[in-house]
């Protein structure tokens, strides 16, 4: 009886031996699964203060075409959520002297759409820092920079876009408007063999602009391309395209005959009314102008009053209308006219009437 108790102690106390170490072989292996969850859910609380971390934006580029600059990334996906995104850039002064300072996006500092357009943040012609952040609500993901920094001067420069058109006998070209950092090459010419190539800078695209003044039957062509002084470049040739004005030189010289003849009669009718009126004018109401000889200047009482010796006899017969011919033996000798009343005779060689009758030398 006492070997059984004895055996059963035994076995029990083996029992009991086994059953510790069993315990604190779980005691152990609990303790190190609850190191490594304390370990695996704390470090990325502490690193986001508390908040769990947002998974960083991903393959950054930067597309940039005729100076418009666009940066893409791959979006962040959670279901059922709406995940944002704040963009910021460091010029090439920012990188090298304060490269903790980086500057937010002016459009894109909480945009949905995982792109965003920088043209208006990159105005040098110098290297560009860029980076991308994800956000929710007050969880905010690590940022995500680009891997080379992105240089304006790499944008690819496509030709621009031209519409020709004729206005009557004008060449007018519009080409598309680029910005305000573009200026264009245009060249055109009249497509005939061995004819000389035109070209004009054009300061602006988007407004008609007059090339040449066309000739009637004759093919114009023109070309274009792009011009960037900001960075030294230029796109390509645009493809030609020509425009033709149909044959009109008829109603050209129509219009020219009647341009000339519309300046005839401007001129020749009035001046044919003038002449007309002269005539009539003189031919219904002639103006009557006295001789000299017959205008008497001094009242008639002072030519009679006048005294014979004042006047030579001969004189007055020779200033009388119809007395001139007494030298000739027609009329009264002078010895005769001297001897006539005063006021038959003239004063100061003005002429007075003389009433010669019933002598036979009257006129």
């Amino acid at each position: 009886m006492d070997r059984i108790l004895h055996c059963k102690r035994e076995r029990c106390s083996s029992s009991n031996q086994v059953y510790k170490q069993t315990l604190t072989m779980i005691l152990k292996g609990n303790w190190a699964s609850l190191i490594m969850w304390l370990f695996h859910a704390l470090i990325p609380c502490l690193l986001t203060d508390g908040v769990a971390a947002l998974p960083a934006p991903q393959n950054l580029s930067v597309h940039s075409t005729n100076m418009k600059h666009l940066l893409t990334w791959s979006p962040v996906v959670l279901p059922k959520e709406t995940v944002y995104y704040s963009v910021e850039y460091q010029g090439e002064y920012e990188s090298l002297y304060t490269s903790d300072i980086w500057i937010p996006s002016k459009w894109c500092l909480c945009t949905e759409g995982p792109e965003c357009d920088v043209t208006d943040d990159i105005t040098a012609t110098v290297p560009y820092s860029l980076r991308v952040r994800a956000i929710l609500g007050s969880q905010t993901s690590a940022w995500s920079i680009l891997e080379q920094p992105f240089n304006p001067n790499s944008t690819i420069l496509t030709p621009p876009m031209i519409e020709v058109s004729q206005d009557g006998f004008h060449l007018v070209i519009e080409l598309e408007d680029l910005g305000p950092q573009f200026q264009f090459l245009v060249a055109y010419w009249r497509r005939e063999p061995d004819t000389k190539e035109h070209a004009k800078i054009v300061r602006r695209g988007g407004i008609p602009v007059h090339l040449e003044t066309m000739e009637p039957g004759a093919p114009y062509c023109v070309k274009a391309q792009a011009l960037v002084n900001a960075i030294g470049r230029n796109s390509a040739f645009s493809q030609t395209k020509c425009v033709e004005v149909q044959g009109e030189a008829l109603p050209l010289v129509l219009a020219l005959f009647a341009f000339i003849g519309f300046m005839l009669i401007l001129v020749v009718v009035p001046l044919s009314v003038w002449k007309m009126g002269r005539l009539l004018q003189y031919s219904c109401c002639p103006m009557v102008v006295l001789p000299d000889t017959l205008k008497i200047t001094n009242s008639p009482q002072k030519l009679i009053s006048c005294r014979r010796e004042e006047v030579d006899p001969c004189a007055m017969a020779m200033l009388s209308s119809g007395l001139g011919s007494c030298s000739l033996g027609k009329g009264p000798g002078c010895q005769e006219l001297a001897s006539w009343p005063t006021g038959h005779r003239t004063h100061e060689g003005e002429a007075v009437f003389l009433p010669f009758v019933d002598k036979g030398w009257e006129k």
